[in-house]
């Protein structure tokens, strides 16, 4: 039985454990396969390739495989970040595109994600279609198809700069510092800021496999650097991106960190207020419900759904959708891309703050102020299969309260959310609910717990209960 297995992203692995050449090319012979049999083969696939450890020489494997089965490749002459594979995909009506990524996993981890014509993820009908190729033998064309080499960047970059207003960033005055944390996005926005005149600093720009000292997701311990580098380097904000760039994180010009849930709260509300564009919004189950009441204020319907970009890329596809993101700092906004995109929100911060005429902590702090405190935390326990399974069991028996707040209502969408009455938030004005979610991974031993209050205090409360009601394990 094959080592390769698509998950909702792609396929991840250890680097010359399960992630082997082999192991990649029987992953370009499903994916070969699929292209012939459901997509216009002569379209041709593109390829991209990240910052990892061998990514280049694993993407040309792919590229060998797939023109070896007739199918012509448009290959990456250099490292390319996620979006603009899929911003790629669709501008040459290829008929998919293979990213080799691990995206925010540690070094030691590469991938291959799929991407569809469409420009964005495979869909789950069609990662499954692929994983059924994984054990059939690929037969060869007669005549290999061309690899050209391509820079896929400049009709990326071009759709970048057209999004945001480039003279009102400069105008603003304000300066950023750039955190590409060793991955796919260096230079890209420093290369459009320094254009167009606009200061910033660029960290961890330098290309380093090893992503010396951290995992390339903004989030803590991760971005503790940058938290002090903004400080140093007095930045009005820090822009994050991802090991693959399809990701955001933000540290304001305190230092202080900028969640996913207030980046996307940040852009929804500029959306809404100042393009005043059409569309739907969606959200993930482990949200924000901040982004409930921007919607509402601005006559908009709100869609909430299952945790993973899968979800919003299905209803982009289905209906009319502005923007719609998850917990993980993937955002996607549809006149662009049905795909999560770090640099263009990156971009997107900058122009807000230049229209509101705020540094990126001004802006949080307007935020909570029209909407009420949303403060929000998450844990991941590592935890045995059998302790995950015993909280998960006695979660779904019924909790009457936690932390010694009453239970008002439980929601299971995507796990267990709990509802919780609060009476340190009901003396506050606006507040917000209090709820805490548990969701156990469905491929490790691993159970994340969420939770969203009025309070850091009220958060950290909660969080620490769901921790001790975890551990007890079957004693409780």
């Amino acid at each position: 039985m094959s080592a390769v297995k698509f998950g909702t992203d792609g396929w991840r692995g250890i680097i010359a454990d399960d992630f082997t050449y082999e192991n990649v090319r029987v992953a370009a012979r499903a994916i070969a396969h699929y292209v012939i049999e459901h997509e216009d083969a002569k379209a041709g696939v593109c390829i991209g390739y990240d910052t990892r450890f061998g990514s280049p020489s694993f993407a040309r494997v792919v590229a060998e495989v797939l023109a070896g089965a007739g199918i012509p490749v448009a290959l990456a002459s250099k490292v390319t970040p996620t979006p603009e594979l899929s911003f790629a995909v669709r501008g040459r009506k290829a008929a998919g595109g293979v990213m080799i990524t691990s995206s925010h996993n540690p070094a030691e981890w590469n991938g291959v994600k799929y991407k569809a014509s469409y420009g964005g993820s495979g869909s789950p009908a069609i990662i499954a279609s692929i994983e059924s190729y994984l054990e059939k033998p690929l037969p060869l064309a007669a005549t290999p198809a061309p690899i050209e080499e391509v820079d896929f960047s400049p009709p990326y970059i071009a759709a970048l700069e057209a999004f945001v207003d480039l003279k009102a960033i400069k105008a603003s005055g304000y300066r950023f510092l750039i955190d590409t944390m060793y991955g796919a996005g260096k230079g890209y926005i420093a290369g459009i800021f320094e254009r167009a005149g606009v200061p910033y600093v660029e960290f961890r720009s330098e290309t380093n496999p090893a992503f010396p000292g951290i995992n390339p997701e903004p989030i803590l311990p991760h971005i503790a650097a940058t938290q002090k580098a903004v400080v140093a380097e007095h930045c009005d904000a820090g822009l994050i991106t991802d090991g693959d760039a399809d990701r955001i994180g933000a540290v304001d010009e305190h230092g202080n960190v900028v969640d996913a849930h207030k980046i996307f709260a940040v852009i929804l509300q500029w959306l809404l207020k100042r393009k005043q564009w059409p569309g739907d919004v969606t959200r993930a189950f482990n949200t924000t419900k901040m982004l409930d009441r921007i919607a509402a204020k601005h006559g908009r319907k709100l869609i909430e759904h299952g945790i993973g970009f899968k979800y919003v890329v299905d209803l982009m596809l289905e209906r009319e959708i502005l923007i719609g993101g998850e917990e993980s700092g993937g955002v996607g906004i549809s006149r662009h891309l049905p795909e999560r995109d770090g640099l263009l929100n990156s971009l997107l911060i900058a122009n807000v703050m230049a229209d509101e005429h705020k540094t990126l902590g001004e802006l949080v702090a307007a935020l909570q102020d029209e909407y009420g405190e949303h403060q929000y935390g998450r844990i991941d326990m590592h935890i045995s299969e059998e302790l995950k399974q015993s909280a998960i069991r006695r979660a779904k028996e019924g909790v009457s309260e936690i932390a010694g707040l009453k239970v008002l209502r439980v929601e299971t969408l995507d796990g267990i959310k709990f509802f919780l009455e609060n009476p340190a938030c009901t003396s506050k004005p606006n507040a917000a609910e209090t709820w805490l979610l548990l969701r156990a991974s469905g491929t490790e031993p691993l159970l994340r717990v969420y939770c969203e209050s009025c309070s850091t205090e009220s958060v950290q409360r909660v969080l620490e209960a769901a921790r001790a009601f975890v551990l007890q394990g079957d004693s409780a």
